[in-house]
């Protein structure tokens, strides 16, 4: 397996010459239909998601539309507190109100916090009350790594996870969630006049991908979790703490490309070496 550096420590010249990486880096390929681990690079390690975070956002409004406690056609609120979100925003003002379908699709595509926060105020009653059913959620999903203070994924030294962490809910996600899951493969949305375009610029690019979320903080660096399915096969490929959007990209697209070759060498006997492959 490649070396990588620690958190925040100089990049050793290991490091610089490796096809993924960074001070910050972190990375995980799994099977999403076994839950293998194909490649790891600091997958415990403890990170900011930045806007991935809404992955869990969404998949507590998904249970709460399974059980019923939702309805899509259910009015949510914008609040002051939403309102007062840091951008990426939708910018409704106070007392506005979307349906819970189309704030599902707001957040998915144009990662608004502040409809973030209006939806979780929604279900939660208030937005630390549903950062507690998010933490929770995570530890019955087994993401050992991950305390969740708040929907949107700004910046907050109590919010953190890891990528093996993210890995398992964005399995979770497709596996729980299959029909509700296709909202994060779309790669625009229109809201009254407005064209959102999702932040995922990997949607039809890359073979198969079909989600799921990007972010970025200065705290979390450039973050994707990413999945494609090929032949029947899926796989999920997480990037934490890249550097650039464009060096995120470029990540997830080898990590995807080398997994499913690694696949198809092993269906035909081979024994694949994964940082060989991405190496090569």
């Amino acid at each position: 397996m490649i070396a990588m550096a620690t958190l925040f420590a100089p990049v050793s010249p290991a490091v610089a010459a490796s096809p993924l990486g960074g001070p910050r880096f972190a990375a995980v390929l799994m099977d999403a239909d076994t839950s293998e681990i194909l490649y790891a690079e600091q997958a415990t390690a403890i990170r900011h998601p930045a806007s991935i975070t809404k992955v869990m956002t969404l998949y507590i409004v998904f249970d709460a539309l399974d059980t019923g406690r939702l309805r899509l056609d259910d009015r949510v609120v914008m609040s002051s507190r939403a309102v007062n979100q840091r951008p990426s925003k939708l910018g409704l003002g106070v007392s506005q109100s979307l349906s819970v379908e189309e704030a599902i699709s707001v957040v998915a595509v144009k990662s608004a916090n502040d409809v973030a926060v209006a939806l979780a105020e929604k279900v939660g009653g208030s937005e630390e009350n549903f950062a507690r059913l998010m933490t929770a959620k995570a530890r019955q999903l087994g993401m050992r790594q991950t305390v969740f203070a708040n929907a949107s994924g700004l910046p907050d030294p109590a919010h953190f996870t890891s990528a093996q962490d993210i890995a398992i809910l964005s399995a979770a996600m497709i596996r729980n969630h299959p029909d509700r899951y296709r909202c994060f493969s779309e790669q625009s949305y229109s809201y009254g006049r407005l064209r959102l375009a999702n932040h995922n610029k990997l949607l039809g690019v890359v073979r198969g991908l079909d989600g799921i979320k990007t972010g970025f903080t200065n705290d979390s660096g450039f973050t994707l979790t990413a999945s494609a399915i090929r032949d029947g096969r899926r796989l999920i490929a997480v990037v934490l703490g890249s550097p650039s959007g464009w060096q995120r990209d470029r990540d997830i697209t080898m990590l995807l490309n080398t997994g499913f070759t690694a696949l198809d060498i092993r269906r035909n006997g081979g024994t694949e070496d994964m940082p060989a492959l991405l190496a090569a």
